[in-house]
Parts: structure tokens; sequence; C-alpha cells
């Protein structure tokens, strides 16, 4: 069993930045893929950006790119979402997640799912 934290939610103006972490229990952090996920109200849980077990590849949604970053820390069982250049339409909850597949960017790869942060941004 994994469980994932997340934290580092909150309210930005839009062109701010926000920095969310995500802390996993566990000793096999390095056995999984990591990433977030957004769901915006009345919306689909989404894609938005994934990085893999050693840290050497990540995977972004188009809509991010260029302003989000992703990367972990194995030694602290933390992964980050760097999150800059902040849009209106990026508020949503966003959601950690772990997968032990070599890759995730889908919502049915993740294995596990922390409780989710909310992130607004206004106009």
């Amino acid at each position: 069993q994994v469980q994932l934290v997340e934290s580092g939610g909150g309210l930005v103006q839009a062109g701010g930045s926000l920095r969310l972490s995500c802390a996993a229990s566990g000793r096999t952090f390095s056995t999984y893929a990591m990433g977030w996920f957004r769901q915006a109200p009345g919306k689909e849980r989404d894609f938005v950006i994934s990085i893999s077990r050693s840290g050497a590849n990540t995977y972004y949604a188009d809509s991010v790119k260029g302003r989000f970053t992703i990367s972990r820390e194995n030694a602290k069982n933390t992964v980050y979402l760097q999150m800059n250049s902040l849009k209106p339409e990026d508020t949503a909850v966003y959601y950690c997640a772990a997968s032990g597949s070599s890759y995730l960017t889908r919502t049915d790869e993740s294995d596990y799912w922390g409780q989710g942060t909310q992130v607004t941004v206004s106009s």
C-alpha cells in the first residue's frame, strides 16, 4: 500500500506560481511512476504531468507545456509540481497519483491516489 498526501494548494492571481508537493509512504517510492491529474467542477479528471521512476522522463499535457514542471526526490519519497504562469483555467483540484506501470498518463493507469488539493487562480 502507498499513501499519498498532497500539499501546497491555494489561491493565486493569474500569472503567479505555486508549488505542490506529494509525500508518499512506504519504501518502494522509486518503483512507481508519479503524476498529477486535475479535476475542475463538473469535469472529468484529466492528466496534467508525470515523471518516470528514475526521473529521466517526463510527460506533459499540451495545456501545461512550458508552464508546469515535475520533479521527484526518491530519497524523500516526494514528488513536486511547479506551476508557473498560472491561468484561471488551471483552477481545479489537483491529485497526486502513483503507478506501478512504466508510464502514467491516464487515470486508469494509476494504482494510488492522494486526497487532492485545491488550486484556485483568480483573474
